[in-house]
Parts: structure tokens; C-alpha cells; sequence
């Protein structure tokens, strides 16, 4: 398999608040009349080592939202809007025009469209109209590297062509105000709203070059019987956050045994890895990721940093991860890197690359 990569871009909605902004809001709007221990709700909220974020709407707006169908309305038209702006960004930077472009690959977690959000672009952005659509629901963090797999299996019985991964994740819409758990309250804290896009290339595309990392390999790992890990329950007023405190361990012990059978696949240890393109779920997460992979400290900083940042936007989080490595990370030639995620179901998608 080669799989060239040629570029990230991403965007986000207009609307940016510090942590502080938010806890305050969520505290005073939403949860004062229930919540009694306000002091812990901050306390969660600072845990999570969040500056600020992304959010779909102004905060005035949540307010008007009536139920599962105006969430998922207000889905609809910003991922329309945002998905249109971060492909057009991304054809800008890589100069392909979009009728070149042979399939799209979209991934979401946070709302529900039909016609999907592919075919709504498509009536926005002058693609061919042989597209190939290829639309991804329910991988939630771990559709960004997953989605990466798929266009890279894409391209390897396609190496003449380009295709595209689109992620946009609008987590603030699946907020659910009357929802007390633990779990809701550390996702109100935790994560945001963004989009990302990744232009790949087949190895006999004319935009393949010497230079570029290519995806040499992926696979793809499920844990059994971890549907209650991480999730969604679906009720009548939308997404109802499914999000278990084993989470960190299953990162300690399960992803581990996962990397080196992957890597032993190739003849290669982890120490062969000269870069991780991790998906940043939470600081806890990393500590565990960290600490299971024997990693030196530091090794993660660019997915703390994304973390820090824009807080955990599900299945693009690891595609901001991919597209600060690209711009800071000039390895030697023949160095490899590992791109990876872990989600619902419970399961891991890992990414062999190399420079």
C-alpha cells in the first residue's frame, strides 16, 4: 500500500470561548437550579486541561434550540456551511480542482443528515457528478484516522486518483442541559466544534512526490463486548453522551499489545517510530497512551497542544494533530510515523507512515 498524503486543512465557526466563559454559562444557564456542587463542576472543567473552544453557534443561541430536530437542524446548516469552507480550503492549498477529485469520504458523529453531507456539497462545490460518495457515521474519535485507512485502501486499488476525507464534528449541538452524569458534565467541559480535510493521492497521481508521507499500511483493531465504553444513547431530545471511566485503562493495556502486533507486521519496533500522530481524547488518555507505549515525555506535545487549544473535536481532533506535524516535523528520509485512534465500539484504527 502507498498512499500519498498531500495536505490538511482545516477551519472552525466564528464563535470562540475561553473555558472559563463556557463553565460560567453552563453553570448559570443550565445547571444552577440542579447541580448543587458547583465547586466540582469547575473542578471537572479545569481537569480536562481545556483553554477554550469552538462553538457552533453564539451562546445565546443553544438557548433557542427546541429538541432533538432543532439540534440536528442547526447540525445541518453549519457542518453544510463549515464542511463547504474546509474543502475549499484544501483544494486552495493543494491547487486540485474539484472535478479531479475521484471520491469523498466523510465522517461524523454529531449529526444526522439525508441526503448526507457529501451530496449536500456537492450541489456547493463543482465536483464531478461520477463522485464517489462515501459517507462514515458512528466511528466518533476514532473516525479520523479510520477515515484516513479507508480513502488510503481507497487509493491502493486507485493509484491514479486523489480523494478527499472530510471530518466536521459540531459536539456542542449533542449538549444535553438535563443530563447531571459525570460523563455529561466532563463532555461539556471537554469537547468542541471544528472541521478538517485531507487530500491523498494514489502513487501514480502527478502529485505524488518524493518527500510527501505516505500511508504504508493500516489496521484496524476491535475490543469485544466495549459497546458501553464510549457512545451515544439515542433519545428524544438528541445525543446522550455514552463515556466510561475505563476509558484511560483500555489505553494503558489494550493499545500496546495492538502497536507492536502492527508493527512487528513490518519488522519494526516502537522505537523505529520517529513521530505519533495521536488522537488527543483527554489528559488522562495521553498519560495512559504515554505510559503503556513506554513514550518519552514530550512525545504527544502536539496532541496536548491541539487538546489545549481547540479541546477534544472527536473524529477531526487527529487531523489538527496531522496537520501540525506536517508543518513542523522534517524527518530524515525512510523515517516512519504512526498515525492513531482509538473509539467507539470499543476499538483502535493505527496508521503506518512513512517520509
Amino acid at each position: 500500500m502507498t498512499a500519498h498524503i498531500v495536505g490538511v486543512a482545516s477551519r472552525f465557526p466564528p464563535n470562540y470561548y475561553s473555558q472559563e466563559e463556557l463553565t460560567a454559562v453552563l453553570r448559570d444557564t443550565f445547571w444552577r437550579q440542579h447541580f448543587t456542587n458547583v465547586a466540582r463542576l469547575e473542578r471537572l472543567h479545569r481537569n480536562v486541561q481545556v483553554e477554550g473552544r469552538y462553538l457552533a453557534l453564539p451562546l445565546a443561541g443553544y438557548q433557542e434550540l427546541d429538541g432533538f430536530h432543532g439540534h440536528n437542524e442547526a447540525w445541518i446548516q453549519v457542518a453544510t456551511a463549515l464542511g463547504e469552507e474546509t474543502l475549499c480550503a484544501l483544494l486552495d492549498q493543494t491547487g486540485l480542482p474539484p472535478h479531479e477529485i475521484a471520491a469523498l469520504v466523510t465522517t461524523t458523529v454529531t449529526g444526522v443528515a439525508v441526503p448526507s453531507l457529501d451530496a449536500r456539497l456537492m450541489n456547493r462545490i463543482p465536483f464531478s457528478p461520477h463522485l464517489k460518495r462515501i459517507p462514515l457515521f458512528g466511528l466518533g474519535c476514532l473516525g479520523g484516522a479510520a477515515g484516513a485507512a479507508r480513502v488510503a485502501d481507497y487509493l491502493q486499488g486507485h493509484p491514479a486518483e486523489a480523494a478527499i476525507l472530510l471530518a466536521v464534528e459540531l459536539c456542542s449541538l449533542t449538549l444535553q442541559p438535563e443530563d447531571l452524569s459525570i460523563a455529561n458534565i466532563i463532555a461539556s467541559g471537554l469537547f468542541g466544534d471544528g472541521a478538517a480535510a485531507l487530500l491523498m493521492v494514489g502513487q501514480d497521481h502527478p502529485l505524488a512526490r518524493p518527500g510527501q508521507p505516505q500511508v504504508i499500511a493500516n489496521r484496524s483493531f476491535f475490543f469485544p463486548e466495549t459497546e458501553r465504553i464510549m457512545g451515544w444513547d439515542v433519545t428524544n431530545t438528541g445525543f446522550q453522551v455514552v463515556l466510561s471511566a475505563d476509558v484511560p485503562e483500555i489505553a494503558r493495556t489494550h493499545l500496546p499489545p495492538c502497536v507492536d502486533t502492527f508493527l512487528a507486521q513490518h519488522a519494526l519496533e516502537r522505537s523505529d517510530i520517529a513521530c505519533w500522530v495521536a488522537h488527543p481524547g483527554g489528559p488522562k488518555v495521553m498519560e495512559a497512551m504515554e505510559e503503556g507505549l513506554g513514550l518519552e515525555e514530550g512525545t504527544l506535545h502536539l496532541s496536548r497542544k491541539s487538546l489545549f487549544q481547540f479541546g477534544n473535536i472527536s473524529s477531526v481532533s487527529v487531523l489538527l494533530v496531522l496537520q501540525e506535524t506536517l508543518r513542523g516535523y522534517h524527518p530524515e528520509p525512510g523515517s516512519y510515523g504512526l498515525m492513531l485512534a482509538m473509539g467507539p465500539g470499543f476499538g483502535a484504527e493505527l496508521l503506518l507512515l512513512r517520509w
